[in-house]
């Protein structure tokens, strides 16, 4: 078909939308959409699996103004032939891209001249037919991949490419784990967000190192992503991270409380204690009293650092006994320096408190990374929901502060990034600066300003204090005039230096 034809077809497309939106309502044919500033996924109802009849899609996305953009399609599945019934079409406000169906062409990709752009997407009666999957970001994002690319696709042993916002929930298996790699079939971006190297609601740049095979992959869920044992593999891939992700040790004794602990009638730690709550533990973990759902009371488990730290992730786990099936399903995370209020940890992509998803069973670990990370010395986990009881044992992972790697959960991207901290905290008198947070104000002035301020005061005092006593003086040496029972004939107090109630002030200072 040639271009001429297939603006017309095009334009007929758009002039007889408002009859063809009575196949269905607007809206009711798109599946899983999510958008952030710069990228982005979107695809049809169901997919991958059939998309409904009689249904439309329609979705105006777009990037920061000046910039262009990029679209990827990773699938078009389209039963219709002729995009009469069934068809994907863009619109900006200069051009029309598609409609595209059937065994029509379909560019991977396009570059559009705009920073917005109409998706439509119509169905009529079908019989077959998954829909579609598109990935978008700004001309920022040259190497945009889409959630459906495998690192089997790419033969380079190291490369980069930017990951769309949304891939996690996009149907694909992964295997593996951050420390031993990934199995070379699964997913990049769905892998990344498990490694917790992107956050799904951001999207963001991943660098891959591809390496020889493993026999076995583990699998764990992290980061809301389950990644499932995998068999041998001639290759696997890594992703290369700053290295700030090491566990961070900790004495159970001294550094973990909790808001409830088990003691004996002599007063001694028993089991269940705080103490317990190390994932490398062999014990009982710790858990807490009653549970009852309406308990007011939240229960927490706390780690004292010691110093302010950079938290990158945690990894918990259940009771891991067999016979005591306890474990917490989801959780929030509060934190806080010296001398500060207690924070709540918040998606970076709302206003909202981040509920963390827990563990599914009291044995398997599971694995949460804070994009951003928490910067603090005391870090809480808050159970939100349980079952049968509160039981927790937890890992921290993270790294030293070190001058470049010292970016606070409160630093915001854009004006449209929300701070990780609730926005009560936020009110922290500022006469009282925290002592960990550099305020750029010279200490060796802050000291001696209060010296200063106690040495003028002394010698003020001391001047009014010679200023009297000259007046006394003088006072002594005028003549008097001596009258029977004046009080002038009582002897004036001695009023030498070392006896007057100021003197004496100045002498115990």
């Amino acid at each position: 078909m040639v271009a001429g034809s297939r603006g017309l077809l095009a334009l007929l497309f758009v002039v007889s939308a408002p009859r063809r939106l009575q196949a269905g309502e607007l809206g009711d044919g798109c599946g899983h959409i999510v958008t952030y500033q710069d990228s982005g996924t979107m695809t049809s109802k169901n997919y991958p699996g059939t998309y409904p009849n009689h249904t439309v899609c329609e979705k105006t996305i777009r990037v920061p103004k000046g910039k262009k953009l990029i679209l990827r399609l990773g699938d078009v599945d389209i039963e219709s032939q002729t995009c009469a019934s069934d068809y994907l079409l863009f619109t900006t406000n200069s051009d029309l891209y598609g409609p595209y169906c059937g065994s029509l062409p379909v560019p991977k990709e396009l570059l559009l001249n705009t920073n917005e752009v109409t998706v439509r997407f119509e169905s009529g009666s079908h019989i077959s037919g998954r829909g579609f999957l598109l990935t978008y970001a700004s001309s920022d994002h040259p190497d945009l991949i889409t959630c459906l690319e495998r690192a089997n696709h790419y033969l380079n042993t190291e490369y980069s490419k930017f990951c769309p916002a949304g891939c996690r929930d996009i149907a694909g298996d992964i295997s593996g784990n951050l420390v031993d790699g990934y199995r070379d079939t699964s997913l990049l971006c769905k892998a990344a967000i498990h490694a917790g190297i992107i956050a799904d609601e951001l999207g963001g740049q991943i660098s891959v190192l591809q390496r020889k095979g493993l026999s076995r992959y583990e699998g764990i869920l992290a980061n809301g992503v389950l990644s499932k044992d995998g068999s041998l593999s001639d290759k696997r891939f890594l992703f290369t991270s700053n290295g700030c992700s090491r566990s961070l040790s900790l004495e159970p004794e001294t550094q973990i409380r909790a808001s409830w602990q088990w003691v004996s009638e002599m007063g001694e730690e028993v089991h269940w204690s705080p103490g317990h709550a190390q994932v490398q533990g062999q014990d009982l973990s710790w858990a807490s009293r009653d549970s009852g759902k309406n308990r007011k009371q939240r229960e927490w488990l706390e780690t004292d650092l010691g110093e302010k730290k950079k938290i990158t992730g945690i990894m918990t786990t259940g009771s891991t006994q067999s016979n005591f099936n306890f474990y917490v399903k989801s959780f929030v995370m509060k934190f806080k320096n010296n001398n500060s209020k207690w924070r709540t940890y918040k998606g970076i992509a709302s206003n909202k408190e981040k509920v963390f998803q827990g563990n599914s069973n009291f044995r398997d670990p599971v694995r949460n990374n804070f994009i951003p990370p928490i910067v603090a010395r005391y870090v809480r986990v808050v159970p939100q929901t349980w079952h049968q009881r509160i039981a927790l044992k937890v890992e921290l992972f993270g790294c030293q502060i070190t001058q470049g790697n010292d970016s606070l959960v409160l630093h915001k991207a854009s004006p449209n990034t929300v701070s990780a901290t609730e926005r009560e905290d936020e009110m922290i008198t500022k006469s009282v600066p925290s002592p960990e947070v550099p305020t750029g104000i010279n200490i060796t002035a802050v000291t001696i300003l209060p010296v200063l301020l106690a040495l003028l005061l002394g010698i003020g005092i001391f001047a009014a204090f010679r200023k009297r006593r000259k007046e006394i003086h003088m006072d002594q040496l005028r003549p008097r005039k001596q009258t029977v029972g004046s009080r002038s004939n009582i002897p004036l107090p001695d009023i030498s230096p070392l006896s007057s109630p100021s003197a004496m002030i100045m002498k115990r200072k």
